[in-house]
């Protein structure tokens, strides 16, 4: 079982935030079949809230999967904290710089070292005014191309209770009620062996948070509405159409 070698910083980090995270939620876990015990994955998730990352941590872990999620390399450059972070399999990621492509092969390597790597494809949390998701970015996708590893949606709904960025209200109040949801790999196979060119990436990208839009809808209830778009986004599509 993964959580026997863990080793001692990921055992030291589990003890840290795992009895922390179950007196402060009351959890709803559901598909946790679909991630598996071993083999390379690529995890997408909803963005809800600066919370999202402990919960879907606490998901993951007790799956038996170890998660591994993206951080500004800065971080990493951090004494002590680098050092920890690195330990616990975490994943630096250069940001609009030429490092970037180093990046990719960091992810590509620990997928094909049987990683479960987490990614929001949406980049932050969501703008859109009642939480739902938004256009993504093509992360994801990219990876999915290099590596052929399942991408597995994961839904969330309750995390904004603990911290919801449109207020920035925090409760520490104990037994929040969090729901997470994974799903059966997005089916991406009509891409299979494309060149990852802008309309290949966006397209596989608009599959996947239309999966993860429809997994929400069935947690919060309501009609989904279309994925939202980031205000300049929008605007500098519409001068590259009239252009």
């Amino acid at each position: 079982m993964a959580r026997r070698r863990l080793g001692f910083w990921r055992r030291f980090a589990v003890l840290l935030v795992k009895p922390v995270m179950t007196v402060w939620t009351r959890r709803t876990w559901r598909g946790m079949e679909h991630l598996g015990r071993d083999g390379g994955m690529i995890i997408v998730a909803n963005h809800l809230s600066h919370a999202d990352p402990l919960v879907s941590a606490h998901f993951i872990f007790d799956s038996g999967r170890w998660p591994q999620y993206l951080g500004k390399a800065s971080v990493f450059r951090v004494p002590v904290v680098g050092w920890i972070l690195h330990r616990c399999r975490q994943i630096p990621v250069e940001r609009g710089t030429v490092d970037a492509a180093r990046s990719l092969d960091a992810l590509i390597n620990a997928v094909k070292e049987g990683g479960a790597v987490v990614i929001y494809p949406e980049g932050t949390t969501t703008r859109e005014p009642e939480l739902w998701p938004m256009k993504g970015k093509t992360g994801a996708a990219r990876l999915a191309l290099a590596t052929g590893a399942p991408v597995v949606p994961v839904a969330m709904w309750g995390p904004e209770r603990i911290f919801d960025p449109r207020t920035t209200r925090l409760s520490l109040r104990p037994r929040i009620p969090v729901t997470v949801v994974a799903g059966p790999p997005v089916d991406l196979s009509r891409w299979a062996g494309a060149s990852p060119n802008r309309v290949t990436l966006e397209e596989m990208t608009d599959a996947i948070m239309l999966q993860l839009r429809d997994m929400l809808a069935e947690i919060r209830g309501g009609t989904p509405p279309p994925l939202w778009e980031r205000p300049a986004r929008a605007q500098r599509q519409q001068q590259g159409d009239a252009a």
